[in-house]
């Protein structure tokens, strides 16, 4: 499978990151430092409630109801925080998310 992803340098100008600074602009150049940083991404179907002695009853091939229902957005976590909700895709033999909000949280400009 083909990798998506683009170094840095290979971003036309025109798709630069412009933050507003009270001293300057900047630029993705600017973010380089965090490029490398790790982050835990999670993407949640769905919630279920039980309690332990059904959760051991469970099986290979057991069926576990989720709280949504099919065709409905699945969330998107990064480090344990709502970033996003998106749909489930199916990419070659496996299985992918694709975005389709991106959740803005009142605390995410600071």
């Amino acid at each position: 499978m083909a990798s998506d992803t683009m170094a840095l340098e290979e971003f036309p100008d025109s798709h630069a990151i412009t933050v507003n600074d009270d001293a300057t602009d900047k630029t993705a150049h600017d973010l380089t430092p965090v490029f490398d940083v790790p982050v835990n991404i999670s993407a949640v179907l769905g919630k279920a409630h039980m309690s332990v002695a059904q959760l051991l009853k469970l099986n290979r091939g057991s069926v576990l109801e989720l709280d949504r229902k099919v065709g409905e957005a699945i969330d998107i976590f990064v480090n344990n925080r709502l970033v996003a909700r998106g749909e489930v895709v199916v990419v070659e033999d496996r299985l992918g998310v694709t975005m389709t909000e991106i959740i803005k949280t009142e605390d995410s400009g600071a």
